[in-house]
């Protein structure tokens, strides 16, 4: 009789801490865990792209930054395991694999952020609305996040298209972004 209750209050508890996150905001996060990692994937298609150039330095830049956002859809996909809600990965769109040149394939970048900060908003105006303080906290660190990756592809993209007509200048611009390493 005594491990029925057990088994009971097991069953229970199981379901409280499934209920830590609501079931609306567990998709809306899923579908962000796949938004990351398109953009990993988005990421690593121009990274090939731009070693097939030459521009290697760029290629560098573009396969951390496929990582990063990897790293960014692990940040989501562990909070909610660790909120006790299914994980639930769906297919991953094919990115696309050819650009006109270095200077559209950044400006695809900024907008593809920029893309990724109004989901990110969009969540957590969800978390807002669903008083879900946990998420909030959470959703915090990208929204800061996304200001940085908004800024930092601005940057470069303003550098590449000063840089446009003088090859010895987006050369040592390309050398530049071979620099940045993984965190």
């Amino acid at each position: 009789m005594e491990s029925v209750t057990d088994a009971e209050r097991a069953t229970k508890q199981q379901k409280k801490e499934a209920d830590m996150i609501s079931k609306k905001m567990q998709k809306a996060i899923n579908e962000q865990i796949n938004r990351e990692l398109y953009s990993s994937y988005l990421y690593l298609a121009m990274s090939a792209w731009a070693e097939l150039q030459g521009y290697k330095g760029a290629g560098t830049w573009m396969a951390v930054q496929a990582q990063e956002e990897n790293g960014h859809a692990m940040k989501f996909f562990r909070y909610l395991l660790d909120q006790g809600a299914t994980v639930e990965l769906a297919a991953i769109q094919k990115p696309p694999t050819e650009f006109k040149s270095l200077a559209s394939v950044f400006e695809e970048t900024l907008k593809h952020e920029k893309f990724v900060t109004s989901c990110i908003h969009d969540l957590m105006t969800l978390a807002k609305a669903e008083k879900d303080y946990a998420s909030e906290i959470l959703i915090q660190w990208f929204v800061t996040e996304q200001v940085e990756e908004e800024a930092s592809a601005a940057e470069i993209l303003g550098q590449i298209k000063m840089a446009e007509r003088s090859p010895g200048v987006l050369l040592a611009i390309d050398r530049g972004l071979g620099q940045r390493k993984a965190d």
